[in-house]
């Protein structure tokens, strides 16, 4: 199981590659639906060096012109790497997608879902579901490896220890993944059944980095600050960090991880007075790429994470989770005590899904035939969530 998080664990930094992408410190932001979009990532990137992947995007979508999907895969002019999550169950369209997305210089590298555990997602046969069919899980990476190949566009996929702890199939899709050409792995170390309760067991990322040697290996889930992602990787072996939940309302932990990662220390958690600072600037992003009425409603569901365990009073939690405008946004926060500080232990309280563990929903007789590599219909394709 995971270890603690320590304030005096150091490491040196150790470039991380990825295909013909070199990385400063080996950290990757985590796709998360409807948080990672093009302004969350500029904001976490001035913190420093790493690969801030975007929204999953549908596989499908991607070949509709017009779709909404392509607004969630759009990326800033300056920003780069230009990094892609892509979601599909079928090697088709899927192949189609990665050929459009490399073939037009859309993208610099393509991450794969296979971990998703929405129920939603599962029972059509999709996500977590899918390497449970490790035929059906070769002929989707193969399609989309052979289609970026060409444009030197790496592949990576990302995936969970398995459906249950009785059935595990992180090692058989970490196989599939060097075998086919994958450049890299990163395992969320919960299984589908989990979702996103109790605790990571960082035991399955050293299994899955003795298992894949020729590839990097990279750890998601628990990382809640710098120190924990050292402590991941001297305690698993993996190569890099995946970071999720832990950044949310603390896009400065990015920051952190390249101090520690080169061997200093983590800043103290910042005032309120400076929360406020960047949570104003990562409204005024939002509103700039969205518009005022998308982006602050998308803006909404940030000041709760932003505040967390912060002493600012209900009130103005009710304010921000309601308001209509950077005027009214600047108004709120100006009721706070800027010179407020964290209380002690309340830095790495965990933020996001919640969501308790709970059976996994699959197809009928999903389980029965592992080795069948029938895509499980275009209705597989088209529910959004993340792994």
């Amino acid at each position: 199981m995971n270890s603690p998080s320590t304030t005096t664990a150091t490491a040196p930094k150790a470039a991380l590659r990825i295909g013909p992408l070199t990385l400063g410190v080996p950290v990757v932001l985590a796709p998360m639906a409807g948080v990672t979009n093009a302004p969350f990532r500029a904001l976490c990137r001035q913190y420093g060096a790493g690969l801030y992947v975007s929204e999953m995007v549908m596989a499908r979508a991607l070949l509709v012109e017009g779709a909404k999907s392509w607004q969630r895969a759009a990326f800033a002019p300056d920003e780069t790497p230009r990094s892609m999550q892509l979601y599909g169950t079928d090697p088709g369209p899927v192949g189609e997608a990665v050929r459009k997305l490399a073939g037009e210089g859309l993208v610099d590298h393509i991450d794969m879902n296979f971990g998703c555990p929405a129920p939603k997602v599962t029972r059509k046969g999709g996500g977590s579901a899918v390497p449970a069919r490790p035929a059906l899980l070769r002929s989707i990476v193969r399609a989309a490896v052979q289609a970026a190949q060409p444009y030197g566009v790496p592949v990576t996929i990302k995936f969970r220890i398995g459906l249950h702890a009785e059935l595990t199939t992180m090692l058989t899709t970490g196989a599939i993944a060097e075998e086919e050409g994958c450049a890299a792995v990163a395992l969320h170390a919960r299984t589908a059944e989990q979702r996103y309760s109790g605790r990571a067991d960082w035991s399955a990322i050293t299994a899955l980095k003795q298992h894949v040697t020729t590839i990097p290996v990279l750890g998601n889930g628990d990382i809640w600050d710098a120190y924990d992602a050292v402590a991941m990787m001297a305690e698993t072996g993996c190569d890099g960090v995946v970071v999720g939940r832990g950044c949310l309302g603390r896009p400065w932990l990015f920051g952190d991880l390249v101090s520690v990662l080169n061997g200093g220390v983590a800043a103290p958690p910042p005032s309120v007075g400076d929360v406020v600072a960047v949570m104003v600037d990562h409204a005024r992003r939002l509103v700039d790429w969205y518009g005022l009425k998308h982006g602050i409603r998308d803006f909404r569901k940030h000041p709760g994470w932003y505040l967390t365990g912060y002493p600012v009073g209900p009130e103005v939690r009710k304010g921000l989770a309601n308001v209509g405008s950077l005027s009214e946004l600047e108004d709120i926060c100006a009721r706070m005590d800027w010179s407020a500080r964290l209380p002690d232990g309340q830095a790495t309280i965990p933020r996001g899904h919640t969501t308790p563990s709970r059976p996994v929903h699959l197809p009928y007789g999903w389980l029965d035939h592992p080795d069948d590599a029938t895509p499980p219909g275009p209705d597989a394709d088209f529910a959004i969530s993340g792994g």
